[in-house]
C-alpha cells in the first residue's frame, strides 16, 4: 500500500508496549467528532491495545464525518460505497506502517462512525474480524451477501433512539447474522448517546 493511501485519513497511532502483539481497536467517531473523541473510550476498553483512531474526511457543514447523507438517516449510498472502500485500504495501509496484527483489530464505531464499520463489513469482508457497533443502522443492503464467517460483531442500541428505529437495527443484526457473523444484540433502555452500560458491555465482550 502507498503513502497515499495513509494519507486519505488524518490519524492518531497510540501505540501498545509491544505493537506487533497486542490488540489494535479502529475508533471510528460519530458526526462532528475527530481521530481524539474516541480516545478515552479505547484506552478504558482496553488499556493494552494499541490505538487507530482516523478522521473521517467528509464535511457535513464543517463538520467531520465518513460519507455523506442526503438528510437524516438517509444515507448517499454511492458515496458509502467509495467511502468504505477508500477504508477498508487505508486499514490495510496502516497495518503496513504501524506494524500491527490484522487478525486482532477490532472496529469500535459510534453512530456514524459505527455505519461506516457496518458498511466494511458488508462491502469489505476481512478487512477486520470483529467489531463494536454503538448505536449504528443499516448503511446499504450490497448487492450479494458478504462472507461473515468468523466475524464477531458486538451490536449495542437504544430503545429510545430517535435517530435509529429498532427496526433498523434489527434489520441490521439479521443482515449480519445472515451472512455468517456471530451478532451478539444488546438493546438498551437508553437513546443515542452512549452510557456506562455500553462501556461496561463492550469490555466484557472485548474480553471474552
Amino acid at each position: 500500500m502507498s503513502g497515499a493511501d495513509l494519507n486519505i485519513h488524518t490519524h492518531r497511532w497510540i501505540p501498545a508496549a509491544d505493537p506487533g502483539s497486542a490488540r489494535t481497536l479502529l475508533l471510528l467517531h460519530g458526526t462532528g467528532g475527530d481521530e481524539n473523541d474516541l480516545l478515552d473510550l479505547g484506552r478504558t476498553l482496553d488499556p493494552t491495545a494499541n490505538l487507530l483512531s482516523p478522521r473521517g474526511n467528509v464535511s457535513e457543514n464543517g463538520m467531520p464525518r465518513f460519507f455523506r447523507r442526503l438528510r437524516e438517516g438517509v444515507f448517499d449510498e454511492a458515496d458509502v460505497i467509495r467511502r468504505a472502500g477508500e477504508l477498508s485500504r487505508w486499514i490495510a495501509a496502516a497495518r503496513d506502517a504501524h506494524g500491527f496484527d490484522i487478525s486482532k483489530l477490532t472496529a469500535v464505531g459510534f453512530s456514524n462512525g459505527a455505519n461506516i464499520a457496518a458498511a466494511v463489513l458488508l462491502l469489505h469482508p476481512g478487512s477486520f474480524p470483529a467489531a463494536i457497533l454503538l448505536r449504528a443502522m443499516v448503511p446499504l443492503v450490497p448487492e450479494k451477501p458478504p462472507a461473515l464467517a468468523g466475524t464477531r460483531v458486538l451490536l449495542v442500541t437504544g430503545r429510545n433512539d430517535p435517530i435509529v428505529p429498532a427496526s433498523n437495527a434489527d434489520q441490521l443484526a439479521s443482515m449480519l447474522s445472515t451472512a455468517g457473523a456471530k451478532v451478539d444484540h444488546q438493546r438498551l433502555s437508553t437513546g443515542h448517546q452512549l452510557t456506562p452500560t455500553d462501556i461496561e458491555l463492550s469490555k466484557q465482550w472485548l474480553a471474552t
